[in-house]
């Protein structure tokens, strides 16, 4: 079997090129997603990371410190948001665990940053941390505040979330809840669109094994289990562009399997199906199909 050397465009950890010695029938899958897909940062999209707070001892709470501060004070439940960390995001679905953002934003051009007199609860609560937050590189116009974030009103869109490191392979999920993230987690939007279908179609191609298998080819592991889906990656991804019917039909699959999320043969069952049409959609053939299959048997 002959062999095709690929370079990496993208850098390593250690700022160099990566060579990737690719399969002829590797190359041949990798080019033909690269050909029939989009990259999805063409996609009219937006990526950024989530939440950096400087001391999340401070600003991230579970739910009985959120109901004993609004006891205290019920004004504070305005800057009490949810939030998801890396290991509540699954595949096609998010976990909530009840934990909770302290949001006294810096503000922006449209708003003014959070003045934490006006809640006195949070404030006395912050107080605990003070020294910690005045030392803090991520403050904001006083050590209440969290660093500026230009795209904070994103996290109060419609979004698809996924964590940097995923043990499990591709882990992205759909979330129409407000929630924010950590900043060890990003989230997509779509600008000036709020169709629900599109967000789902992408989210089926992202959590295909055809984009792990093309994701194993461009980014950098962590470790043999750990794929690292920083946003210089996850841009890259080609993603085919198809028509509004299509993406709706798929998006109903994916409604489907979420349903049915806790009936793991159920779900494996509909999650086999959404495969086999992006299979199409790309155009594989028998033989492309069953690597990239292998590929993913292994992965898991």
């Amino acid at each position: 079997m002959s062999s095709y050397i690929h370079l990496n465009s993208t850098t390593n950890n250690y700022g160099s090129n990566s060579w990737t010695v690719l399969t002829d029938i590797e190359r041949r899958i990798k080019e033909k997603i690269e050909k029939v897909g989009t990259p999805l940062k063409d996609w009219d999209i937006q990526i950024n990371y989530g939440i950096k707070t400087g001391f999340n001892d401070a600003f991230i709470i579970d739910g009985a410190k959120r109901k004993e501060l609004i006891e205290k004070h019920p004004k504070s439940e305005e800057i009490i948001r949810p939030i998801l960390r890396g290991r509540d995001i699954k595949r096609y679905k998010y976990e909530f665990a009840d934990y909770w953002l302290i949001e006294t934003h810096n503000g922006n051009k449209k708003s003014s940053a959070i003045d934490v007199i006006s809640y006195p609860a949070i404030k006395e609560h912050l107080d605990q941390f003070f020294s910690q937050l005045s030392k803090r590189q991520d403050k904001g116009v006083t050590p209440y505040n969290l660093r500026n974030c230009a795209y904070y009103q994103d996290f109060y869109r419609k979004k698809i979330v996924w964590a940097e490191l995923a043990r499990t392979g591709n882990a992205f999920a759909f979330d129409d809840s407000e929630s924010n993230v950590l900043n060890t987690c990003y989230i997509l939007t779509i600008n000036n669109h709020q169709k629900d279908y599109t967000y789902l179609y992408l989210l089926s191609v992202l959590n295909s094994k055809i984009t792990l298998f093309y994701m194993n080819l461009i980014s950098s592991k962590l470790d043999d289990t750990g794929w690292r889906w920083l946003k210089q990656f996850v841009e890259r991804i080609p993603i085919p562009e198809i028509d509004d019917n299509q993406q709706e039909f798929l998006s109903i699959l994916v409604k489907t399997m979420q349903s049915h999320y806790k009936n793991a043969s159920q779900r494996t069952k509909i999650e086999k199906e959404i495969n086999t049409i992006i299979y199409e959609i790309y155009a594989f053939n028998e033989d492309e199909i069953a690597f990239v299959e292998n590929f993913g048997s292994k992965s898991k």
